[in-house]
Formats: structure tokens, C-alpha cells, sequence
């Protein structure tokens, strides 16, 4: 259980009193942040705060629980314009002593993803930077963003729009045309 710590804030587990909670704060500084924005590949990390507990669960394992406020800023997926999206979660994880990895090469998801192998050391600040990964929006979208029409076509002909391309409306003028020629 040598080494050294993963970043300043973690946690060593063999240090942690077993019968009492460990109180932290992770709150990254202007050049944290900027790495930060740049490994989630954001314009911007601003106003990060992840405090929380770790306390003994059972006899060997470890629970960390957490609440993680941050404001990311980010191009819109439609315009480009920077998107600000405000963002408050809980985080819980479980430090398993005994986790064993699956062997096979293709393995359902656990229902249980808060389940983590116990090291030597327990990360507050990884499990920040993970949790801000999984809930910084995907597509974030301006709210005046709108995607438009596409309009294609080869010159001289009829130009193909969105509502041509929709699957059933080729359905609906085809029983369309069926009910006109059973009149």
C-alpha cells in the first residue's frame, strides 16, 4: 500500500479511522480547471465544489458520498454559441475489498455502478472529474438554436426536403392515392 498519492486531495484507506466519517472539500483552482476543461474537452470549468464523506462500510469496504456543483461552459451543437448548464448531483460510490473484475470478454452492466475496487487509495478528486464527465451534456443547446430546413437537390429538379425524407409519409400518400382508386 506505498506510493504516492494520486492527486492532493485522495484519501489514504489505510489511514481512514474505521468507525468514524472523513469529511473532504475539493475545490480546484484557475489552472486545475483549466486542465480539467481541456481532459473533458469543454471551453470552460467554472465554479467547481465536491464535498462529501468517506466513512467504513462493514468490515473492510469504504462508502464515499458526495455532492458535486459545477457550471461548464460549452459550444452549442447547433450555433457554436457558448452554453453555460449549471450542474448539482449526488455522487455515491462503494470501495469494494473483494471485487473481482468479469473474465468473460462481453458482461451486462452491474445494477449496482457506484461499486468500485478498494486500492490503497480513495480519489475524491478523480470521482469528481468522472462524475462532471458523466453529466456535462452530450449536444448542449442554445435556447435560441434552431436546426432549419435542408433543402437538396440536383439542378433542374424538384428540390427533397425534411418532410419528404420522414419514413410513413410515402405510406400516407401511397393509401392516400389506394383510397382515391377505390372510389
Amino acid at each position: 500500500m506505498s506510493g504516492s498519492a494520486p492527486s492532493r486531495d485522495a484519501l489514504r484507506v489505510s489511514e481512514l479511522p474505521q468507525n468514524a466519517t472523513t469529511a473532504f472539500e475539493v475545490v480546484p483552482d484557475a489552472a486545475a480547471l483549466t486542465a480539467l476543461a481541456d481532459t473533458l474537452g469543454v471551453d470552460a470549468v467554472r465554479k467547481v465544489r465536491f464535498t462529501g464523506t468517506v466513512a467504513g462500510q462493514g468490515k473492510a469496504d469504504w462508502a464515499l458520498r458526495a455532492k458535486l456543483g459545477a457550471t461548464v461552459v460549452q459550444p452549442c451543437g447547433v450555433t457554436l454559441a457558448p452554453v453555460t448548464t449549471r450542474i448539482d448531483v449526488d455522487v455515491a460510490r462503494l470501495y469494494v475489498r473483494d471485487y473481482a473484475e468479469p473474465d468473460a470478454p462481453e458482461v451486462e452492466m452491474p445494477e449496482d455502478e457506484t461499486i468500485e475496487p478498494l486500492g490503497a487509495w480513495i480519489d475524491p478528486h478523480a470521482v469528481m472529474a468522472e462524475a462532471l464527465s458523466l453529466e456535462i451534456p452530450e449536444f448542449p443547446r442554445a435556447t435560441d438554436a434552431e436546426l432549419g430546413e435542408v433543402v437538396a437537390t440536383e439542378p433542374g429538379k424538384e428540390a427533397l426536403r425534411d418532410s419528404d425524407l420522414k419514413p410513413f409519409a410515402g405510406l400516407a400518400a401511397l393509401k392516400a392515392q389506394l383510397d382515391d382508386n377505390s372510389d
